[in-house]
């Protein structure tokens, strides 16, 4: 277990709108606001299609994540994430989860890492900015190379 107090800097709401793909319109938000590390508490979202880890196969690695994409359309989402800046790109990198219901199969939910999303009519978010420590990921090899969240400068114990 790691832990980290945080020093919280700039509080947003922030509206998507209809059309918008979801990582995108996160970078740009970043961008013009110059956020590098935060989390999002919550946001709630309508989306016309969107990609979540998942796989309807057998895994040959129950331990190792899954990488493969399962594939909705029209649903309603509320989800959350951390935000975190990498150096080497240059960009922030957002891990985001979500629970997604089905509209047209009773709701149906579907939870997951969220890999990509076109936004459907709109999506409500808070970010918090958090102005320290320094939040990036570090892949651990021994960890099937999976990028956790580091606090400060120190390097991370397997």
């Amino acid at each position: 277990m790691r832990a980290a107090e945080l020093t919280m800097g700039r509080t947003f709401a922030v509206h998507f709108d209809h059309g918008d793909d979801f990582y995108s319109a996160l970078a740009e938000f970043c961008t013009q606001n110059d956020v590098r590390q935060g989390f999002v508490p919550m946001f709630i979202a309508g989306m016309r299609d969107v990609q979540l880890v998942g796989t309807c196969e057998m895994l040959e690695d129950p331990e190792a994540p899954v990488w493969s994409a399962v594939h909705l359309e029209n649903v309603e989402a509320v989800g959350g994430g951390t935000l975190a800046y990498d150096e080497a790109s240059g960009s922030v990198w957002p891990h985001i989860h979500v629970s997604v219901g089905l509209k047209s199969q009773s709701a149906t939910a579907h939870t997951s890492h969220l890999l990509g999303a076109r936004i459907q009519f709109l999506t409500e978010m808070y970010v918090v900015e958090v102005a320290g420590p320094r939040l990036s990921r570090e892949r651990l090899a021994d960890l099937y190379d999976v990028p956790v969240l580091k606090f400060g400068d120190a390097p991370l114990q397997q």
